[in-house]
């Protein structure tokens, strides 16, 4: 959970704090597993600011492009959300809407 809230806020520059909801785990299509947790807060789309990651561009070139690992943020509801996200990861929302549910 402490990795989770770490990355978050490196991410997006928020620091999440719960209660959490526990979603579970999914394997994606490559095999990274995504273990997710859910919160409410508020969150300013406009407001994100994102740490930089550098990648060599192309292979074995010895160019470093620098980059924010979050270029844009956006709110969607669940049904459009399911269209943009990683199809492994549309499970969660349906997780998170079982559990709002049962609120």
């Amino acid at each position: 959970m402490a990795a989770a809230c770490r990355e978050f806020e490196e991410e997006t520059g928020i620091l999440p704090l719960g209660p959490f909801i526990p979603l579970g785990s999914v394997r994606q299509k490559a095999g990274k597993v995504v273990h997710a947790w859910a919160w409410e807060g508020n969150a300013d789309p406009e407001a994100i600011i994102s740490n930089t990651t550098s990648a060599e561009w192309p292979r074995s070139s010895g160019r470093w492009l620098t980059f924010p690992e979050v270029d844009r943020c956006a709110w969607f509801d669940s049904q459009v959300a399911r269209e943009k996200i990683n199809p492994a990861q549309a499970e969660l929302i349906e997780r998170l809407e079982l559990a709002l549910s049962d609120r």
